[in-house]
């Protein structure tokens, strides 16, 4: 019973070798093909439209109320970021100016669902930009793939920032800049206006993978590195943002704003208290305490 089965089988080899360079000929007169040797593109590989829904098995202490105050474990921040994160108050979100401030681009892939889609040439119909929206974020980012260069150094910062893509492979990477202040981590943790961010899209089947990598002369030492996993829904729509963004007013008296005192910060110690051997010099975080030597 094997011998009709072989025989079938170098049939259609010898059919294939026969047809597939008519085949080929053909599709690339048509210009419906790929020429050979070159690889061939993957549209549901490269296409990234669509709602991709978030995966809180990695970053669940970074929804609800947010990281521990004083924690600042495994971030390469430096002593001005540091002294930043103990001044910070969790009670100033609460000042009405504060309670619908945009939250920061490279922060909210940690938690936040995440629609994108292509903005095409009407006329080309050429990719021009991908756009993304983050169901916690009150605007819309712009990934320019059309290779426009980023603006001068002097150039608004917004809170969404200039954003260019540009695809190495099956991976998009965004180099974001031009960003507004905002935080590293949702407890106090600053990152500068002058920081650069890189972020790399990279699906698999039904599932994306972001990665960011930050860059902050200001505030850290060394990149600060982090990924997440999203997974695409073809059944879900984001909810609208439900706050409108105010001017802030400077009328105030310093009081006005929640914030603690230099070396006045009573809760400082509680998150390493709640873990056996846990000091307080680790949880003050710094790209030294991420080794081994350090420990020792």
């Amino acid at each position: 019973m094997a011998e009709p089965f072989n025989m079938g089988c170098r049939r259609m080899k010898r059919i294939t070798l026969v047809l597939f360079p008519a085949v080929a000929v053909m599709l690339s007169l048509l210009g419906a093909g790929p020429v050979l040797g070159q690889p061939v593109w993957q549209p549901d590989e490269l296409d990234l439209s669509g709602v991709w829904s978030v995966a809180y098995h990695e970053d669940w202490v970074e929804v609800g109320t947010g990281p521990s105050i004083g924690d600042y474990t495994g971030l390469p921040i430096n002593e001005a970021a540091r002294q930043r994160a103990l001044y910070w108050n969790p009670s100033s979100l609460n000042v009405p100016e504060r309670q619908c401030a945009p939250l920061p681009l490279d922060y909210t892939i940690f938690w936040s669902n995440l629609r994108i889609w292509q903005e095409l040439d009407p006329v080309t119909q050429q990719l021009v930009a991908y756009r993304t929206r983050r169901e916690w974020g009150e605007e819309e980012q712009v990934i320019y793939m059309d290779g426009r260069p980023h603006p001068p150094e002097y150039a608004p910062h917004t809170w969404q920032g200039f954003s260019t893509g540009e695809w190495a492979g099956n991976v998009l990477k965004i180099t974001t800049t031009h960003l507004k202040e905002g935080y590293s981590r949702r407890n106090g943790v600053p990152r500068s206006d002058q920081a650069t961010v890189v972020q790399f899209y990279i699906r698999h089947g039904n599932n994306l993978t972001i990665a960011r990598v930050v860059e902050d002369p200001v505030y850290l030492t060394e990149p600060l590195i982090h990924t997440t996993n999203h997974t695409l829904n073809l059944h879900r729509r984001l909810n609208a943002w439900p706050c409108e963004v105010v001017t802030e007013l400077a009328e105030h008296d310093s009081d006005h704003v929640p914030h603690y005192l230099p070396w006045k910060n009573e809760h400082i110690k509680e998150y390493a208290n709640r873990h056996d051997g846990m000091t307080v010099e680790i949880a003050m975080g710094g790209a030294e305490q991420l080794y081994p030597e350090f420990v020792e």
